[in-house]
């Protein structure tokens, strides 16, 4: 019988940078002309992001400083529990936006089967930012990370998710590029925060959170063009839950230890169009906080999509993807850290969920 380890955590790119370009996003979205000249003045801000920005930006580098802090503290604790649960695999749920899906496909799943995964994180730079920026490992920008894959361990998986009739796509190769998505080497690069080496193999199983705006704004990002009739939507929360469970089943009846790592940040400020596009919808994020804390996280199967995307809570799904596996093995969950923040685009969350019997960790404070 299968062993799971269940976490949650976030791929926010901020981290691989610097901090004075952590809060770039917020930068950008304020020289925008899609954001009204009078939500652009700090004196009509919520209070938490004047003092975490400045009226002039003059906070931004500090307050990155912290945020960095907690969320890789965070980090180094799911590390810690990854490292001492010696996974056979690390399943990680992520998305793509506008990375190697585009207009030519763009499928609501796909679990990729592959000996190894390749990515050049810093080729390509970073569109968010107002300019270049160092990484924060200085790795040259044509360094290449190489990953072992677990494809015998995903054609299981598959196949049996298929004969449970989920019908997800799967791949052997990257579609428009070689690297994989950032949703997956970003969380790689952070549960390796302190460079001392990844051993396990991944399968990544990417999850279409962005749905109607992956095309139209390439990614999610709120320049994009205005179209008439919105693209198709994403999974819904239920589709997402109860694949999540399926999941989870079908590992707890393999030989397989595993690793399910839900990433992403939650609620974003660049979709988040009732606070034209500048702070998250921090409200919402307490409220999913609060469930998760009270071990209420099965109700976020009936979470309504559309619900989630007024709040730019789209990426959330990945969780309730992880939430559909933690109540199907009747775990509990525990937070280690909840971190929001107005100014660095969204907020985060660490998590763990052991399996029964586990030792329980100290409580973080």
């Amino acid at each position: 019988m299968g062993e799971i380890l269940c976490v949650g955590a976030s791929h926010f790119p901020g981290f691989g940078y610097t901090d004075d370009h952590m809060a770039d996003i917020l930068r950008r979205h304020l020289l925008s002309d899609r954001v009204p000249a009078d939500a652009k003045d700090p004196k009509n801000w919520p209070p938490r992001m004047l003092e975490e920005f400045g009226a002039d930006g003059e906070n931004a580098e500090a307050s990155a400083a912290i945020h960095r802090q907690r969320v890789m503290d965070g980090y180094r604790k799911l590390r810690k529990e990854i490292d001492d649960f010696k996974p056979d695999f690390v399943l990680f749920w992520g998305d793509d936006q506008y990375e190697n899906f585009k207009e030519d496909l763009v499928p609501p799943f796909c679990l990729f089967l592959a000996d190894e995964f390749k990515s050049t994180p810093w080729a390509n730079g970073a569109g968010w930012m107002l300019s270049e920026g160092v990484n924060i490992f200085e790795d040259p920008k044509d360094r290449e990370y190489t990953f072992q894959g677990e494809p015998n361990a995903a054609r299981y998986l598959i196949r049996r998710l298929h004969e449970e009739n989920f019908a997800i796509p799967y791949a052997y190769k990257q579609l428009h590029r070689e690297s994989i998505s950032h949703a997956f080497i970003n969380s790689l690069l952070y549960f390796d925060y302190d460079q001392k080496g990844w051993d396990y193999p991944i399968v990544p199983f990417h999850v279409n959170a962005y749905g109607s705006s992956v095309l139209r704004n390439r990614g999610g990002d709120s320049l994009g063009k205005d179209i008439s009739e919105p693209d198709p939507p994403a999974p819904s929360p239920q589709h997402c839950f109860d694949l999540g469970a399926a999941v989870a089943r079908i590992l707890a009846d393999s030989p397989y230890r595993v690793a399910l790592v839900a990433s992403s940040s939650w609620s974003h400020a660049f979709l988040t169009e009732k606070n034209n596009f500048l702070w998250p919808d921090i409200e919402a994020d307490h409220a999913r906080y609060e469930e998760l804390r009270d071990g209420k996280h099965a109700s976020w199967r009936d979470l309504q999509l559309s619900d989630m995307e007024a709040s730019g809570q789209q990426e959330l799904l990945q969780w309730v993807v992880l939430a559909g596996a933690m109540t199907e093995l009747g775990v509990k969950p525990e937070v280690i850290d909840f971190t929001d923040s107005y100014i660095f685009n969204s907020s985060k969350c660490t998590l763990v969920a052991r399996p029964k019997g586990k030792r329980a960790a100290a409580a973080v404070s």
